[in-house]
């Protein structure tokens, strides 16, 4: 087995100060560790991004793995069987919905087009680098997930020796199924009752404060946002300029927030073309970026920036088909996050009703021949609405990230095998402040033995 902590053959080392870390609010500079999240000066919430000593964009070979971008990436290493995202004219797609020129960033399983992703979603490029980039000797992972994410870390820490502990709601375990049952150094916690993503992330936070454990970070970890920017970074090298439009269907918004700063990154070494107009597809009737980004535009500033979720909030994540979206805590008002992306683009958040994602579905299939995830139907849909309203010109070029795609054929050409959870726990055990620290704790004893086999 491949394991980051001995550092394998083929897995170089790379200099981690070919890069740096810079606050979003104080511009305060940090040499990466592999490990931060956050800046250590005292102010609102900011995200980290990442600063690159590399004067010029330039891909490198292999061109099939994600780090033939290495030199815009943060990590000190390579991680074997790291495929990126596949870039192409969707010209029948394109005449289909109205537009001349339409680029599809797909990440998936699709292998026709060259596309291997092994868990079927964008969600891979997120693992190879986050891996890529921690440390020698790391503590253990800790991660929340909706499913795709789980799935993701699950097969990149199994193949490469990484000691890592995921929370999931128990109703998404469907999504997660594998060639190989994952390692013993992951290990599988699943939430019961009617568990939300957002019970995952609190039970998540609550493990990765404890003594040996590390919490992943999500959004806030360069690793995850710069391996995504990848989709937009394939597009550029494939055409050469940035997109006029970028549509994607978002949950926490981490893959637009990474095509901004990409984009950014081209327009300071040289690109002279304008940011993409970001558009932000949500699915009704659970839409917190559209109804923040919404209430923003009225004119009496639309009161609170950051709403808290109420009780009607679970009850529109389970309504909703593109589950996989359902985050209620969207980095939106945080320096660098989803508020100042859309406002420096120009951009625009949708929400996208079920019947509208279906139909996006069916038509992805029926004119490009392959399936694609539900996020990816919503993005479609959004930009299929847009189209047919007038407000993208056929004459635009359109990049629609398909984040996801060819998980149903995958499953019809290769055995998979469903996820079996190492332990349960009971959801009211997590929604319980006053236990939540036992929860925590309990979680984190029962199964150390088995991380450390």
């Amino acid at each position: 087995m491949l394991s980051i902590q001995d550092r394998p053959r083929g897995a170089p080392m790379l200099d981690r100060h070919s890069y740096r870390l810079v606050c979003g609010a104080c511009g305060a500079e940090y040499v990466d560790d592999g490990l931060r999240l956050s800046c250590d000066v005292s102010h609102g919430p900011a995200l980290l991004r990442t600063a690159y000593d590399s004067p010029r964009f330039a891909a490198q070979a292999p061109q099939d793995s994600i780090f033939r971008f290495g030199r815009w990436l943060p990590v000190v290493r390579t991680v074997p069987d790291s495929p990126g995202c596949v870039v192409y004219n969707a010209d029948r797609l394109a005449a289909r919905i109205g537009l001349d020129d339409l680029w599809v960033a797909f990440s998936g399983y699709w292998p026709e087009r060259g596309a291997h992703m092994p868990t079927g979603t964008f969600k891979d490029l997120e693992a190879s680098t986050v891996l890529g980039r921690m440390p020698d000797n790391p503590p253990t992972l800790v991660l929340a997930s909706a499913g795709n994410t789980a799935a993701a870390f699950a097969r990149a820490c199994s193949l490469n020796g990484v000691r890592c502990l995921i929370v999931v709601p128990g109703k998404v375990l469907h999504r997660l199924d594998f060639e190989e049952p994952p390692a013993e150094c992951v290990q599988l916690v699943a939430l019961g009752g009617e568990a939300t993503y957002d019970d995952a992330i609190v039970l998540a936070e609550a493990i990765g404060g404890l003594e040996g454990f590390q919490l992943e970070g999500g959004i806030r970890n360069v690793g995850r946002r710069d391996g995504l920017a990848t989709c937009l970074l394939a597009a550029f090298e494939k055409y050469g300029r940035l997109p006029n439009y970028y549509f994607q269907g978002v949950g926490s918004g981490a893959g637009a927030v990474a095509a901004h700063e990409a984009a950014g990154r081209l327009r300071l070494n040289g690109c002279p073309d304008a940011f993409p107009r970001l558009v932000l597809c949500q699915n009704a009737p659970f839409t917190p970026i559209h109804d923040l980004w919404t209430r923003d535009q009225r004119p009496d500033g639309g009161g609170p920036a950051v709403e808290p979720p109420g009780s009607a909030a679970a009850a529109d994540q389970s309504a909703i088909t593109a589950t996989e979206l359902a985050n209620s805590r969207p980095p939106y008002a945080v320096r660098g996050g989803i508020r100042e992306i859309l406002r420096e683009s120009s951009g625009k958040a949708m929400a996208i009703p079920n019947l509208e994602v279906a139909r996006a579905l069916h038509m992805f299939e029926e004119v490009e021949g392959i399936d694609i995830e539900a996020a990816a139907g919503v993005a479609l849909a959004g930009l299929t609405a847009m189209v047919g309203r007038g407000e993208v010109a056929r004459h635009e070029t359109v990049l629609l990230n398909v984040t996801g795609g060819g998980r149903a054929r995958r499953g019809r050409e290769v055995e998979l095998k469903a996820a079996t959870p190492d332990l349960w726990v009971d959801v009211a055990d997590v929604r319980d402040q006053s236990v939540l620290g036992a929860t925590a704790e309990r979680v984190a004893g029962a199964i150390r033995p088995a991380l450390f086999t």
